[in-house]
């Protein structure tokens, strides 16, 4: 079957599924796909992509010459090597990946990050080490994923009072522990 995960360690898939396989009808005809116009910045650049039919995040790969260095407690910006046009009335939002969290302590400093619409420029991600040693990103390594969401433009109404709810002021560990 197509989309099987190749051996040896190598978790990339070298062909997803016939959606028609997977899902049901309704379930294929998803009015929320969308088509986002990408460049790549330099030759050999990999552009996100999902890792299983059922993935929300694509993966995004580290471009580097050589490998980079993140010390314990230090941060790095890392190029990604594309760029992307998201359309109005969505963003991109760059997320940690999982298992680079719970094995080394590496996440996204600002998670999630946004992309917003207007922006063109290279896709960097920000890395930070909250690990206890050194963590070396390799060239190609998939460091981050990224979402794509819908995000609501606010029209702010000035109230002298807010509705009340049961919750109230209450925040910061309110609900409990």
């Amino acid at each position: 079957m197509p989309g099987l995960i190749v051996g040896g360690g190598d978790t990339r898939i070298s062909r997803l599924p016939n959606p028609a396989d997977v899902w049901s009808d309704s379930q294929m005809h998803d009015p929320d796909q969308i088509r986002i116009p990408i460049t790549t910045l330099q030759a050999g650049v990999t552009v996100p992509e999902y890792q299983s039919v059922g993935a929300a995040g694509m993966d995004v790969q580290a471009v580097l010459d050589v490998p980079l260095e993140i010390p314990p407690g230090a941060f790095r910006l890392v190029p990604c090597g594309f760029a992307i046009a998201v359309p109005p009335g969505y963003e991109a939002q760059v997320r940690p990946r999982s298992g680079l969290a719970v094995k080394y302590g590496v996440t996204v400093l600002n998670s999630p990050g946004t992309i917003d619409s207007d922006y063109r420029g290279e896709v960097k991600v920000i890395l930070i080490n909250h690990g206890a040693a050194g963590f070396t990103i390799t060239p190609g390594m998939r460091i981050a994923q990224l979402v794509v969401a819908r995000v609501a433009h606010v029209t702010w109404s000035q109230a002298d009072a807010l509705p009340d709810t049961d919750r109230g002021e209450g925040g910061f560990g309110h609900t409990g522990s």
